[in-house]
């Protein structure tokens, strides 16, 4: 079944309406300065004075320029939104990557929740094709009647919460401030990665096809395919466009390292040590990702894993059947953003090459728990989806406990340690 157009348009109302969210970024976040100022006038005269002297007003004033600093920067994002928008665009010279998805916003990794599902925001929305880098999925996005403007969308909390946590995600993939985290998470699947396929000539490593899905920003499957001069084939696979459209500007429009400067913690003055912590900037990219070696094998495909991964045989859709096409797989704090846990285990085993290997890192932290929205959440513990995955034909091992934050201000007062699951799964049945 191809897509309908009414399916089309709503996919386009849904993306025009993260542009916007983009747009008003400086407008949304500027809002919660005034509503500071407002407060600090209900003040008594004594009590704003001595707020005066410790310099409290002028942080506000500091706090608008980096607003302005950071809504620079998602405007240059969005400047040329039509590379998502249809297959006739523009590409890069690179190529692009194509996406086909039933999208629904999931709890952040970054904040646990711990109010009700209303409170996590949950998008339910569509999304079926962008344009990208690397594969071959295209629909024509052609129809375009009927779609409202994006700047009459007023973005919501929740919406702002997920571009808040897109900048946040930025220091964690291209950051220097984000090393400590890609040390402890990237760094052993990689490493296990490597002495895996110690067997494979270096020269030969492009032949070994590895996938990694809910690749975010995209740094851990670049640093796959790149992996000195030579590095694996590998695919990320992402379906939140507020990551795709960051990750197509960091990895096609930078053109040197620590380019972009971002002001990643201003937007909640909590559990904060200082004004300086509270301020303090990041640049981006640490690396040049355009600065992969020649003949490198890497692309990224937008859209859902499981619509996209998990078709048997070629579909009408356009959805080639991966079966087996696969020799790694690296889900890093992936697997719990599924509503049926057992259909993630099918479609991994099933798309995995004989003797293939799925090496994880993770919490479980259901993304769909409790949602408001009549989806599907099948939710098991840690032993349940271990005992599933044996099951369904994979051989464990190497199981053990990595502590790890994600996407954490190491300046904080306040942060959350994940007691994240490491193993390495062989597929040893089909």
């Amino acid at each position: 079944m191809s897509y309908s157009e009414h399916e089309q348009i709503e996919e386009q109302i849904h993306f025009s309406n993260i542009v916007a969210t983009f747009e008003r970024y400086e407008q949304h976040s500027i809002s919660a300065n005034v509503r500071r100022r407002k407060d600090f006038l209900r003040l008594p005269v004594e009590d704003q004075t001595l707020l005066d002297e410790i310099g409290w007003k002028s942080k506000l004033d500091d706090i608008d320029t980096a607003i302005q600093a950071n809504a620079r920067f998602l405007r240059k994002i969005v400047m040329n939104p039509e590379i998502f928008e249809g297959g006739e665009h523009a590409e890069d010279d690179r190529g692009d990557i194509d996406a086909k998805s039933e999208q629904t916003e999931l709890q952040s990794h970054d904040m646990p929740s711990h109010g009700s599902p209303s409170d996590t925001a949950h998008d339910h929305s569509h999304s079926h094709s962008h344009s990208f880098m690397g594969s071959r999925h295209s629909h024509d996005h052609s129809p375009s009647h009927n779609i409202p403007s994006r700047m009459r969308y007023r973005p919501s909390e929740s919406d702002m919460d997920k571009l808040r946590s897109t900048i946040k995600q930025l220091v964690r993939d291209w950051g220097e401030e984000g090393r400590a985290e890609r040390e402890a998470c990237y760094t052993p699947m990689i490493n296990r990665l490597l002495e895996h396929f110690s067997q494979v000539p270096v020269e030969e490593r492009r032949n070994v096809r590895v996938l990694v899905p809910g690749a975010g920003l995209a740094r851990l499957a670049l640093d796959v395919a790149k992996l000195g001069d030579e590095g694996f084939a590998c695919q990320g696979n992402e379906f939140s466009h507020h990551m795709l459209l960051t990750s197509y500007f960091i990895l096609n429009r930078t053109e040197c390292t620590h380019e972009h400067t971002i002001y990643p913690y201003i937007h909640s003055f909590s559990n904060t040590r200082s004004a300086a912590a509270l301020l303090r900037s990041v640049t981006i990219p640490d690396v040049l990702p355009s600065d992969l070696p020649e003949g490198s094998d890497f692309s990224l495909v937008a859209g859902d894993f499981e619509e996209i991964y998990g078709a048997e045989e070629n579909d009408a859709r356009g959805h080639e059947t991966q079966v087996g096409k696969w020799d790694a797989i690296l889900t890093c704090f992936f697997i719990d953003t599924a509503k049926n846990i057992v259909n993630y285990l099918r479609i991994l085993h099933r798309i995995l090459a004989p003797g293939g290997i799925w090496i994880n890192l993770g919490p479980l932290l259901w993304h769909f728990e409790n949602n408001a929205t009549n989806d599907i959440s099948i939710e098991v513990d840690l032993q349940e989806v271990k005992t599933l995955a044996r099951k369904i034909g994979f051989e464990i091992s190497e199981e053990r406990v990595i502590e790890t934050t994600y996407t954490s201000d190491s300046s904080s007062m306040l942060g959350y340690v994940y007691k994240a699951e490491f193993w390495v799964a062989r597929k040893v049945s089909s």
